[in-house]
């Protein structure tokens, strides 16, 4: 297959779409309509989108993709309306959410009407649905006439894609076209809501934070178990990124996060050591504080060793923008063997610190 790019030029030079960039939008939106496989930027990481109601659009997204499909996906509208003809009961609670939060990285799972095909859902009876803040996304979704089921685009496990060069790499030749918007702004995948219970419960933190959330109901949302560690076997997945292996590089990846107050650069000292003396490439992602850490503690052991830069710690945000190209440039590179910083678990932090839990494979060391 043939994988169409459609570059657009002025928003990505200046931020807004231009004439080009909306006749670019409409090609790609008339393969939506035929059926076919569009990857496109949003403000999380970039979608790869087909036709939410046409199950056989949602069969080719499963195996482009590579994912299991018990997986939900998430379906992506441009107008508050849409979502009547996709949920089966909205609550007060719900609406709520909606009007502070959309456009924006925040999915709410809800009880499917009969419109929506099992095929998009993994086979359940409920719906994931998000309203994306990205221009492209919204006119795109616009000029398809439809609303786009689209998980991120990337091969199933692999760190999801931020940039139109990674969908390149992971999807080239296995969709029909991948719409270049430019890097994305977030860098890491929506936040979930399960609304389908008595109170709203945590599925997957994202830059909607868990204490937003709360400031905005006045009360405490609960989080799933799978948000602290790995989904049991037979347990189906209520929403993406819970059960399956997620976010990873192939590296074997290690996170270490301070707990206790130990020093997170001797333990990751500690952890390559034995790595680099099995002849094994090493990369740590970490801090500039970090960085500079273990250069003073061991200078001539970390002239053998890769450092990818997440920024200062006190700029949480730019290290969830940059952490999935970090590990997709460690894959590159053919790094053996990673030991990655961790974060605080509060606000944005819990969503970088799940999905580096993921990555690893759920293996932290805390000091």
């Amino acid at each position: 297959m043939e994988t169409k790019q459609f570059i657009l030029e002025d928003y990505k030079k200046n931020g807004s779409l231009g004439g080009d960039d909306i006749a670019k939008l409409e090609e790609a939106a008339a393969i939506l309509k035929k059926g076919g496989l569009v990857a496109f930027p949003t403000e999380t990481v970039y979608g790869l989108g087909g036709d939410a109601f046409l199950p056989d659009a949602s069969a080719r997204i499963y195996a482009a993709k590579g994912r299991p499909s018990d997986n939900p996906l998430i379906v992506h509208i441009c107008r508050l309306e849409q979502l009547e003809m996709l949920a089966a009961r909205i609550t007060p609670e719900a609406r709520k959410l909606a009007e502070t939060y959309w456009p924006g990285p925040l999915t709410m799972v809800f009880e499917k009407t009969e419109l929506v095909p099992k095929e998009t859902t993994g086979g359940l009876n409920t719906v994931a649905v998000r309203f994306p803040s990205h221009p492209a996304a919204k006119v795109l979704i616009e000029k398809s006439g439809t609303v786009i089921a689209a998980p991120s685009a990337n091969l199933s496990g692999r760190p999801s894609t931020t940039a139109a060069a990674h969908c390149i790499e992971d999807l080239d030749g296995r969709v029909d076209a991948i719409v270049d918007g430019g890097d994305c702004r977030i860098g890491l995948e929506s936040t979930i809501l399960d609304m389908t219970g008595e109170k709203p419960q945590l599925l997957r933190p994202g830059a909607v934070t868990a204490e937003m959330i709360e400031n905005t109901l006045g009360y405490s949302v609960e989080v799933d178990a799978a948000v602290k560690g790995p989904l049991a076997e037979g347990i189906r997945p209520k929403a993406p990124g819970m059960k399956y292996r997620h976010y990873a590089p192939k590296a074997e990846m290690v996170l270490i996060a301070e707990e206790n107050g130990g020093s997170v650069s001797e333990a990751m000292l500690e952890a390559i050591r034995p790595e680099l003396e099995a002849g094994r490439r090493c990369a740590v992602i970490c801090s500039e504080e970090c960085a500079d850490e273990l250069r003073g503690l061991m200078p001539e052991l970390m002239d053998r060793v890769t450092v990818k830069l997440t920024g200062s710690r006190k700029n949480i945000r730019q290290a969830a923008h940059v952490i999935f190209e970090l590990l997709r440039e460690a894959d590159a590179e053919g790094i053996g063997f990673i030991a990655a910083e961790g974060s605080r678990e509060r606000e944005l932090g819990a969503a970088l610190m799940n999905r580096l839990k993921k990555a690893a494979a759920w293996r932290v060391i805390y000091v």
